[in-house]
């Protein structure tokens, strides 16, 4: 029976993408009215998929989902599709809608201001495609707080988000009155607003569901593991001392046969008393980046750059930037700046006042992923990508990022965003690139590989242009120069 009180609930909820690739099974839980929840899990476990289950989008293959009659529900996604990216922002808000609005325009100025993206007055007419990675990220937030539901699903809303845009949201969330349902792997972002989480287990495929935030749930963990750990630990003990003893009574004969039959049945009873201690989500193995040789002198030299400024207008500015094997330089700047465009035109090597040396490989980490092919399988990337055409070392190193199995015969546009950010590391991998150009690597990344991403780029040999928001991402990767776009 649905809780009276629930915005959504699961009742022995099983979902499976294909025969091969189970989500979901036999899963309960439901969100109570007015709630902060978090959803957690590994990447790949199915968070965006519950999302897809709650909204309608995808249907259980058995059980109950029980959503109350009357529940208005808006999902931000984690991207804005391909096929909306030449629609007009008014055409995009249009979109949220079943029926006509025709107060639309006022309407989009009013959730502009709630985003806190400046100079909205005069973007009706503008292509998404033309706003930066952190202005879609709000544009798309928009698009769900224009609906005003009572059920707001938030997929990784912090994703390209600059400092300012991430208070601007905690704050939102905080004060919103109805029920708000998140995924994110910004653990500081988390604690400021949630009071329950769900956890997807990629391995049981069940949900458990913790009261607290996300600090509280990391806790409750550890203890469970740790409680879990000494009650098998004192069963081990207590078979073995039972095995021996029937060992010992099974030699004298008579009667102590029997006593030692026993203990042994008394010994199998306990290991059925042992119980399977929650496994934490697995972390991507440790891995470098192997760089480009030989690699001497200049590798890259910044004269100027291009930024976008008031009235959105470019402005020239000047830089004397030399980056040499191991230099590191991180390029700071508020959303829609033009980070992103700078760092696709240094990459394509058409940036007015940047000089790559001839013959440096660059290897280029896009936050849109769109460096990878969608229509290949991974494995068929990965391949591609590998200077050794060797189908048994793709795979061992593809097993260090956690892709295995079944995800290397999937086409890299069906993967989660998660999935798709470490496959681009794989093929950094292999493409043993003289120059990195990163741009948000940690975007959709589980938390827990984060410090293995950050430890490999803290070591590689080449030079290195960054763009990152996540300060305890940047702390761990030497920077030797800070190119601040807005100054």
């Amino acid at each position: 029976m649905a809780r009276a009180d629930a915005v959504v609930s699961f009742e022995q909820v099983s979902f499976e993408h294909g025969h091969s690739k189970p989500i979901l099974e036999s899963v309960d839980f439901s969100v109570r009215k007015g709630s902060k929840v978090t959803i957690m899990g590994q990447n790949g476990a199915g968070k965006s998929t519950l999302f897809q289950l709650v909204t309608g989008a995808l249907h259980p293959e058995e059980g109950k989902i029980n959503i109350p009659h009357g529940l208005t529900i808006a999902h931000s996604r984690q991207v804005i599709p391909r096929d909306q990216l030449d629609l007009s922002v008014r055409d995009f808000f249009r979109a949220c809608f079943a029926k006509p609005v025709y107060d639309i325009d006022p309407r989009i100025d009013d959730v502009l201001e709630v985003v806190h993206l400046k100079g909205h007055e005069k973007v009706h007419d503008r292509t998404i495609r033309s706003f930066s990675g952190g202005q879609q990220a709000r544009l798309l937030l928009a698009s769900a707080l224009i609906q005003n539901p009572d059920l707001l699903l938030l997929d990784e809303p912090t994703n390209n988000l600059d400092k300012a845009g991430i208070e601007h949201l905690t704050d939102f969330i905080v004060q919103y009155p109805k029920t708000v349902m998140v995924i994110s792997h910004d653990a500081a972002f988390l604690n400021a607003f949630t009071d329950a989480v769900l956890y997807l287990d990629v391995r049981t495929r069940k949900i458990e569901q913790y009261s607290g935030n996300y600090d509280n749930v990391v806790e409750q963990i550890a203890l469970r593991i740790e409680k879990e750990n000494r009650k098998n630990a004192q069963l081990a003990k207590e078979i073995q001392e039972n095995k021996d003893k029937a060992n010992f009574f099974a030699h004298k004969g008579g009667q102590m046969r029997l006593v030692a039959k026993r203990m042994r049945t008394k010994a199998e009873e306990m290991e059925e008393e042992k119980v399977d201690v929650r496994k934490e989500d697995k972390t991507i193995r440790p891995f470098t980046f192997p760089v480009q040789e030989p690699l001497t002198g200049d590798i890259v030299r910044i004269t100027s750059f291009s930024v976008i400024g008031k009235k959105n207008k470019p402005m020239e500015k000047k830089a004397n930037i030399v980056l040499r094997r191991s230099n590191r330089l991180l390029l700071r700047g508020p959303n829609g700046i033009g980070k992103t465009t700078l760092l696709e035109s240094m990459a394509r090597g058409t940036a007015s006042g940047t000089i790559i040396a001839p013959g440096v490989r660059v290897g280029y980490y896009r936050q849109d992923f769109s460096t990878l092919n969608f229509d290949e399988t991974v494995l068929q990337s990965l391949m591609h990508a590998s200077h050794k055409k060797d189908e048994e070392f793709v795979r061992s190193v593809a097993a260090g990022f956690l892709i295995t199995g079944e995800v290397m015969r999937t086409k890299i546009g069906s993967l989660s965003e998660g999935q798709k950010g470490l496959v681009a590391f794989a093929q950094l991998v292999f493409e043993r690139p003289g120059l990195l150009i990163l741009d948000e690597p940690t975007n959709h990344i589980n938390f827990r590989h984060i410090p293995e991403i950050a430890k490999a780029l803290d070591q590689f040999q080449g030079a290195m242009i960054l763009v990152s928001h996540v300060p305890d991402f940047v702390s761990q990767i030497r920077i030797d120069e800070v190119l601040d776009l807005d100054a």
